[in-house]
């Protein structure tokens, strides 16, 4: 019969750089999985579910350029694309192939029948079925193309039958084609924005993740017009580290000094972010923003001046126009500012806590101070991120993934097995919370079928810690927020892996220690506070009244035990914090 599509299909994969498919094996997957063993180069990663699979490419999309994941009908289409929501917006170039039944079946509501057109419609920006072997030769390269490009989804509908067929070359290009452009703003705008600095006697930076590439040019401009810089969560890695005028983040995991700076500035720059929270933007000064995608511009605030442009581009050809500034009395102010919240946070990282209610902030900061140089850290959404927001330190080389777009439970464990198979030779750790390592707790199988070195490190603190604490504030009393754990050290060791469970603080540090060092994989759960509070950058009125109304809530319920230990842990961190 000769070449088959399916072939076809791994051709392409390996000319874009693709090495691996995450994906559970099946019915209308068996050709792909077939070419894929035949071909030898592309591995096949067999997750435990689909869901981890689109984590693990998105992670090594993240970290190498492009990841590819697979789904069979049905089932296996539903379950990708949860991963692949959080895929596109955090414009990870990931290619899925959705496999599904035979063409002649479209249609007839056959067995595991779904329209994978309808399906992945909202979660892509490039998502084709093809019908024929002449249309797929053409589609793969288009998809390829895109997801390289546009720095998105792709989905390319294969059903069974098609895959089996024998392939056709295309008559248009063969392989994805990859470019390189300088992009920045006319002349005109750049000149407008340095007015604009110029004019402007405090001036704050923000940025984001767009501007990884361009950190000496980012310093050269703080350097010249004595700015401080702070950043979104997700652009912390890039942006934190031999920084001398980072005055840290802002935004619900943020601190009062980023916050401050923002506010008391007569001009904010926005710089390669998309910060979601339009309620810390501030109101009353001027707010110029420079974004490779247009589309975004003025979308999170009141923006005067808009720049379209690569930041590393635009920075470069801005840097000439702008002129010195002698005076850093605002620059000084807001570094004091920061100067007295690191203080604070490290004075909270020292409360060790007690047995069975571990500080989390104790032991973030341990696995900070442990941690390679080079370390990649995979974080779970929810109170993982506030300890991996505050307590993970850059260092120019570690890198930071998690769910900063989509805020999806559950993504740092099976992050962590695309960061380890695209990085083999880094150092990955995964800041799991409790209910998110429940959610998808098959695949620590996947991480021991591989023999992935990841460390895992389980905040078991029996709750799901940020839905409590929104339910405070909203003056609600907290409900369904309890969780009933195993022993997650006992489960994984059942998987096959190596682990620790940690109940008193003065086991953490050797323990982490001993699991760092340890060459294969290993989890370790660690039981926490409960209670430990989050701290936003700035306590509304509104909020305080709303965790007091949840108190007195409970106190009615008969639940007063409650009250005083949340009570008396809440003080300790409010205390810390301020």
């Amino acid at each position: 019969m000769g070449r088959k599509v399916a072939s076809q299909l791994v051709e392409n994969l390996k000319h874009a750089g693709i090495k691996h498919i995450y994906a559970v094996t099946g019915d209308s997957l068996n050709e792909v999985n077939d070419a894929v063993r035949k071909d030898g180069d592309v591995k096949w990663i067999h997750v435990r579910h689909e869901e981890a699979g689109a984590y693990a490419a998105m992670a090594e999309a993240e970290l190498n350029g492009i990841g590819c994941c697979a789904g069979s009908s049905g089932p296996g289409h539903v379950h990708l694309i949860n991963g692949l929501y959080d895929a596109q917006r955090s414009n990870a170039s990931v290619l899925a192939i959705a496999s599904t039944c035979p063409t002649y079946e479209i249609g007839t509501s056959y067995f595991q029948e779904t329209s994978p057109m309808k399906l992945f419609e909202d979660c892509s920006g490039y998502n084709q079925l093809a019908s024929t072997p002449q249309q797929f030769a053409r589609m793969i390269q288009s998809a390829v193309q895109h997801a390289i490009a546009k720095k998105e989804v792709a989905v390319i509908g294969l059903p069974g039958d098609v895959a089996a067929d024998k392939a056709v070359d295309s008559l248009t290009a063969t392989y994805s084609l990859p470019v390189k452009s300088i992009f920045r703003p006319t002349d005109d705008e750049l000149q407008k924005l340095a007015n604009l600095i110029n004019e402007s006697k405090k001036v704050t930076l923000y940025c984001g993740i767009g501007v990884a590439g361009a950190h000496a040019e980012l310093i050269q401009l703080a350097d010249k017009i004595k700015s401080p810089i702070g950043y979104s969560f997700r652009g912390k890695m890039v942006v934190q580290h031999d920084n001398p005028y980072e005055v840290g983040m802002t935004g619900l995991l943020g601190l009062p000094s980023a916050y401050a700076a923002m506010h008391d500035a007569d001009l904010l720059v926005l710089i390669g972010t998309d910060f979601p929270y339009q309620g810390f933007m501030p109101t009353k000064c001027k707010i110029a923003q420079i974004d490779n995608r247009p589309e975004r511009i003025g979308r999170r605030a009141k923006v005067e001046l808009g720049l379209a442009g690569d930041s590393k581009d635009t920075l470069a050809a801005l840097l000439p126009l702008i002129e010195t500034k002698s005076d850093d009395s605002f620059l000084e102010k807001q570094l004091k500012i920061y100067a007295k919240v690191k203080e604070n946070l490290a004075n909270a990282a020292e409360h060790k806590g007690t047995e069975n209610n571990i500080s989390p902030e104790f032991v973030a900061s341990t696995v900070n101070k442990l941690a390679d140089d080079d370390a990649i850290f995979t974080v779970d959404t929810g109170m993982c991120c506030v300890w991996g927001a505050r307590y993970l330190q850059a260092t120019g080389k570690r890198q930071m993934l998690g769910s900063f777009s989509h805020g999806s439970m559950a993504n740092a464990m099976p992050m962590s097995i695309g960061a380890s198979i695209a990085r083999p030779n880094q150092q990955v750790i995964a800041f799991c919370g409790d209910g998110g390592i429940s959610m998808l707790l098959g695949d620590l199988a996947t991480i021991v079928q591989y023999k992935l070195p990841v460390k895992l490190v389980v905040f078991d603190n029996r709750s799901l810690g940020m839905v409590k604490l929104e339910m405070q504030v909203a003056g609600l009393p907290d409900s369904q927020t309890q969780m009933f754990n195993p022993d997650f050290a006992a489960v994984a060791r059942a998987m096959g892996m190596k682990a620790y469970a940690v109940s008193h603080p003065d086991e953490l540090e050797d323990t982490m220690k001993r699991a760092l060092e340890e060459e294969g994989p290993v989890l370790v759960s660690v039981m926490t506070d409960e209670n430990a509070l989050a701290m936003p950058p700035k306590i509304e009125f509104e909020q305080m009244k709303g965790y007091a109304e949840s108190m007195i809530k409970l106190v009615m319920a008969g639940r007063i035990d409650d009250v005083l230990d949340t009570a008396k842990s809440n003080l300790k961190h409010l205390r810390d914090f301020l």
